[in-house]
């Protein structure tokens, strides 16, 4: 498995946009199949953030936290091979270090659980200040 590389991570006022990149060197035999981001700040346990699978008909199918539900936008690009998080309306409880997560399952249904996946990159920091 080819590990993914996040990049995009920085530090943010709150109420500003960070966008958050995944380069995921394409699972074989798993384009499309389910991709997330996960965060997980210090004393923490990791969270699911966002995923997206490409769906049956060929459209993107999205799932998102309660908590980033209306302000974080997951997409990923025609190969389904680059993973992409649009932040904006920061808050500082956004803060933590995001994980990129490829190799899921075919659907997203539970995306949160991280065993899912096959693939982990090394993370990105976002830091929100108030």
């Amino acid at each position: 498995q080819v590990q993914p590389v996040e990049s995009g991570g920085d530090s943010a006022q709150a109420g500003g946009s960070l966008t958050l990149s995944c380069a995921s060197g394409g699972n074989t035999g798993r384009s499309f199949y389910c991709m997330a981001w996960f965060r997980q700040a210090p004393g923490q346990e990791r969270e699911g953030v966002a995923a997206i699978s490409r769906g049956d008909l060929g459209g993107d199918i999205r799932y998102y936290a309660d908590s980033v539900k209306g302000r974080f936008t997951i997409s990923q690009d025609t190969t389904g091979k680059t993973l992409y998080l649009q932040m904006s309306d920061l808050k500082p409880e956004d803060t933590a270090m995001y994980y990129c997560a490829t190799g899921g399952p075919r659907y997203c249904t539970n995306y949160a659980l991280s065993s899912g996946y096959k693939s982990w990159g090394q993370g990105t920091q976002v830091t929100v200040s108030s």
